[in-house]
């Protein structure tokens, strides 16, 4: 980077503010959670905005230039019972933050950090002993009745001091209404009418509750961790001749490193020597593997299988294949989506209503009708337990995250969940043509023998390109080495300007060029002449071979849609979505290559041409998606409901675009679409489960048929249920 552009960068940094505060933050398992934290936060002097990644289990924190907030939030955090580590600040390189180390705090909660065996898990443990005090409590009860309710209030007890002790902590910090304050509230209530029996199973049931939502969000936290140790530790790096091992992290762009068979690839790069068979479906999901030679990329993560490679490493550790996709999901799933910002807003009223609700339910019926006292306090008890909004509140985050981290695992990348959930309301797709339709590298489609055989034109015409990098020669190269040619020796090979290449073949002159070039050194037949036109009028580039003064022959050439095209315009078909090519190509060439796609086509744009067609789309009521790969295309994604980069697509089209395409598949649109589609039926199912069995026994409580136990397995139940539900899209 230039120095005027290291100013400019400065400068921009530091009108933006001082860098974010990132954390990672442990124990946060639910939305809930994140709501405590959030509110907690906010609440510390000099933070200005704050957001908190359940899916992502980060804290990132904008502050006032002039405020050092970090010690604070880290105690505030501290304090709600949860683990905090700082992290890298957000949108700048790795480095502290200002304190220069890393926070751990361990302060005996059940949310502290977790590492280890599973039986050292701190919510394990609380949960086995207040179900192990809850069993000898049952079990002396019946030797000793008359001793039965002080032994259920002291299994109480067990689970429940560190349940209040977090409610009352959160209460502190701005969240009164939390799932623990109202646990607080229903054990002791139940308690003090005598239900202590009811009261001890209770608080071990929330606690298996919370238990299990620990454990499904850390399957989907899994799904992306799963990615990140696709990387090997460790590489083989050549130095001074030799080959050494050293950290993955430790590469730079320009190394070269040696990938032995039955290697993980440590780092993105080209092949430098070498061929072999690459298994890339860890990262891309082809199951079949890809074959491998010099010239040729590969990704970090996959697995070299046949013969040794040496690879001129492109990319290092934090902007490998595998780091861009983790910090991609990481940052989206920290930006909430439209349906998940409103679940949030509408809980912040629900919890205060419920708490009424139960209060009106237990004062008025004895104050008005007479009621009994203890009915009814049970009653409103069991409302409160009903009404804690943990299933409501995850519905819409479990399934965002389960369903970015799906779409991840195969390369189907959305910058957030509001990406995500208007994916699925596409009714357009614009494609660009050359490597978004197409491969973006030409390759012989025909060859024609005159004066000579197909096989003498292929290996002439080679012979004269060998070693030329121009993509036209490289296509006449790679389709003889398919063939099996050896090209022979060209001598005197050079290049005629605005006309082609000639040079000695077996010491006969062979020219191979334009079509007009060729005419001015032989004359063409009408059949020749004919035949080339054919091709021409397929949008197809066709280089002549003049040999011994004759038309030897002549081949056709053109950058050919990708394997999956036609399959990804019918997926897209079948789910009633609308496709149109926008190229700077030429009309016949691209109507050429869309007659074979059965597409529309709208050739000769200039950037701008894109954007305003795709604006013409979006005003005729059309939800348009853009998908390109080029700098010419930033203007039409930036203006495109959802801009979609395809793989191998520059890093402007990357930045500018919503969502990414990494593995090129055409087909991948229809399946990011499809995935949101499936997402939002999720969320619907999970709304209808929370709301659902809330209001069933809701009903049942205040007519008596159900009581304390069945309120709280409605609530642990229902965030099971919806979790469950969620996770399911981590299969899709």
């Amino acid at each position: 980077m230039c120095e005027h552009c290291d100013m400019a960068l400065d400068k921009a940094q530091a009108a933006a503010g001082p860098a974010p505060l990132k954390y990672r933050v442990s124990g946060m398992d639910c939305a809930g959670c994140a709501a405590k934290i959030d509110r907690a936060v906010r609440r510390v002097p000099g933070v200005t905005e704050v957001n908190v990644s359940v899916s992502a289990g980060t804290l990132t924190v904008d502050h006032d230039a002039s405020a050092q907030p970090g010690a604070a939030i880290e105690k505030t955090v501290a304090d709600l019972g949860y683990g905090l580590t700082a992290a890298a600040p957000a949108n700048r390189p790795a480095e502290a933050h200002g304190h220069g180390h890393a926070h751990d705090h361990a302060h005996g909660h059940d949310h502290t950090p977790h590492e280890g065996t599973w039986w050292s898990n701190p919510k394990l443990r609380l949960t086995a002993a207040s179900g192990i005090a809850f069993a000898i409590a049952w079990l002396l009860a019946q030797a000793v009745p008359q001793a039965a309710t002080w032994l259920y209030v002291a299994a109480v007890l067990v689970g429940l001091v560190p349940i209040a002790r977090r409610a009352f902590a959160a209460a502190r910090h701005g969240s009164p209404f939390t799932i623990e304050m109202l646990m607080t509230i229903a054990a002791i209530g139940a308690i003090v009418i005598g239900a202590s029996e009811e009261a001890a199973a209770v608080v071990f049931l929330f606690l298996v509750g919370e238990l299990l939502e620990g454990f499904a969000a850390g399957r989907a936290r899994a799904s992306i961790q799963g990615l990140i140790n696709l990387v090997p530790k460790t590489a083989l790096r050549e130095e001074g001749g030799e080959t050494r091992e050293v950290p993955a992290a430790s590469l730079a762009p320009g190394d070269i490193i040696l990938i032995r068979p039955g290697d993980r690839v440590p780092a993105d790069g080209m092949v430098l020597s070498g061929e072999s068979s690459v298994d890339e479906a860890p990262v891309t999901g082809e199951s079949a593997p890809r074959r491998k030679a010099p010239g040729d990329t590969l990704f970090a993560g996959t697995i070299n299988q046949e013969a040794a490679l040496r690879l001129t490493v492109t990319a290092g550790a934090q902007d490998n294949t595998i780091a861009r996709i983790v910090r991609l999901v990481e940052q989206a799933q920290e930006a909430k989506a439209p349906t998940e910002r409103f679940i949030d807003r509408f809980s912040r009223y629900y919890t205060p209503s419920v708490v009424v609700v139960a209060a009106l339910v237990a004062i008025l019926p004895p104050l008005l009708a007479g009621g009994d006292w203890g009915e009814w306090v049970y009653k409103g008890l069991a409302i409160l337990l009903i009404g804690c909004p943990c299933a409501l509140v995850i519905s819409t985050p479990a399934a965002i995250a389960a369903a970015l981290s799906s779409g991840a695992r195969r390369g189907l990348l959305m910058k957030g969940g509001a990406v995500l959930e208007q994916a699925g309301h596409v009714t357009a797709v614009a494609f660009d043509k050359t490597g978004t339709l197409t491969a973006g590298k030409p390759r012989v489609t025909d060859i024609a023998g005159f004066a000579r055989s197909e096989a003498e034109v292929l290996a002439l015409a080679a012979a004269l390109e060998a070693g030329s990098s121009h993509p036209l020669a490289t296509a006449i190269l790679n389709r003889a080495s398919e063939a099996g040619l050896r090209p022979a020796v060209a001598a005197g090979a050079a290049a005629v300007p605005g006309q082609g290449v000639r040079g000695l073949v077996g010491g006969e002159m062979v020219f191979l060029g334009s079509v007009e070039a060729a005419a001015g050194r032989a004359a063409l037949s009408e059949t020749e002449a004919a035949r080339i036109a054919d091709w021409q009028a397929e949008g197809k580039s066709v280089s002549v071979l003049v040999a011994g003064g004759r038309i030897a022959g002549a081949i056709a050439m053109r950058d050919e849609p990708r394997e999956d095209a036609a399959e990804g315009l019918r997926a897209l078909d079948a789910l009633g979505v609308k496709a149109v090519m926008l190229t700077g190509d030429n009309p016949t060439t691209a109507k050429a290559i869309a007659a074979s796609l059965g597409i529309e086509a709208r050739a000769g744009l200039l950037p701008e041409d894109k954007q305003c067609i795709v604006k013409e789309l979006q005003s005729g009521g059309a939800v348009v998606a853009k998908v390109g790969d080029g700098i010419n295309d930033a203007p039409a994604l930036a203006a495109a409901d959802i801009g979609i980069a395809m793989g191998g697509g520059t890093d402007v089209a990357l930045e500018t675009a919503d969502a990414a395409v990494l593995h090129g598949r055409v087909k991948d649109v229809a399946a990011m679409i499809g995935l949101s589609r499936s997402t939002m039926a999720n969320i619907k199912q999970n709304i209808t489960i929370a709301l659902g069995l809330k209001a069933v026994f809701l009903v049942t409580t205040v007519m008596g048929i159900t009581g304390l136990w069945p309120a709280i397995l409605a609530d642990t139940g229902a965030t099971v249920l919806v979790t469950a539900n969620a996770l399911r899209l981590l299969r899709r």
